[in-house]
């Protein structure tokens, strides 16, 4: 074997690209595009998505964010890789756990409701991000564990909140605690996945959610999911709360619902 030969480097895998969104109505899409490597979060990934989030949320037009992706899997979680090179001191760019915290939690509070696209499997950080999004429809393809305890992680405090407080102590307990596999008829059973459908009808009950959630008083559905969320995290701030009632109390929207109600018609909601 020629010295060329021995130092010729190997073959890289493709790892595809950055997120991207499309906006279609009062919907908007987030993709993940890394289907290669079972849609894995990349730091570069969630400096991407943040950025993408911070203009949605200063687009008053979209209604519903739909997070999803093709290949075998929704997304194995955060880059295991970025996180060993950080514990073997090998990176110094900030905690790849905090960053990806922060992204999740960026988000569960995003303003518009959410929904999870789950087509295939479910792994590590992105079974938080999914748990993150207000609505998870998945299809029987799905499977989902939670490997900390299996690589010697402890979780992070927003990411245990949002188990406990969305699955229970106990489903909270038994899917860190044990690392195991879960299918998707469990996944339902305990609430992780609000819906289960066939595979070919997956796209068909996201529309008919995200068009429902796009016809519905967005004042009234933004202040409720906030709340929510709130009082799921046992830190409902009753002061915005009573300013959150005040503002739809006060909207032409609750007028143009109520108008509609008695012309027996659909109302068209404005979002003020």
């Amino acid at each position: 074997m020629s010295a060329a030969a021995e130092t010729r480097p190997a073959p890289t895998r493709d790892e595809g690209s950055l997120p991207s969104l499309t906006i279609e109505g009062s919907r908007a899409t987030l993709r993940l595009n890394r289907p290669e490597v079972m849609n894995r979060i990349q730091p570069e990934d969630i400096a991407e998505i943040l950025r993408l989030l911070a203009g949605i949320e200063a687009d008053p037009a979209v209604r519903v964010l739909v997070i999803a992706s093709t290949g075998r899997a929704f997304s194995a979680g955060a880059h295991l890789g970025a996180m060993a090179d950080q514990a073997e001191g090998r990176r110094a760019t900030g905690d790849q756990a905090q960053g990806f915290e922060d992204f999740v939690d960026r988000v569960e509070m995003l303003r518009i409701p959410t929904i999870a696209r789950l087509h295939g499997g479910v792994y590590g950080g992105s079974t938080d991000l999914a748990l993150a999004c207000d609505f998870r429809v998945g299809t029987p393809a799905v499977r989902m564990f939670m490997p900390a305890a299996r690589i010697g992680l402890h979780y992070y405090e927003s990411g245990l909140r949002r188990y406990v407080s969305r699955l229970g102590f106990n489903n909270a307990k038994r899917l860190f605690m044990l690392a195991e596999e879960q299918a998707a008829e469990e996944l339902l059973r305990i609430g992780y996945l609000t819906d289960l459908v066939a595979p070919e009808a997956l796209d068909a009950r996201i529309d008919a959610i995200a068009n429902r959630l796009g016809e519905l008083a967005p004042l009234a559905v933004q202040g409720v999911k906030r709340s929510i969320n709130e009082i799921g995290h046992q830190a409902l701030d009753v002061a915005a709360l009573q300013v959150r009632i005040a503002e739809a109390k006060g909207s032409e929207d609750l007028r143009e619902g109520l108008r509609a109600f008695k012309d027996k018609r659909k109302p068209v909601f404005q979002g003020r």
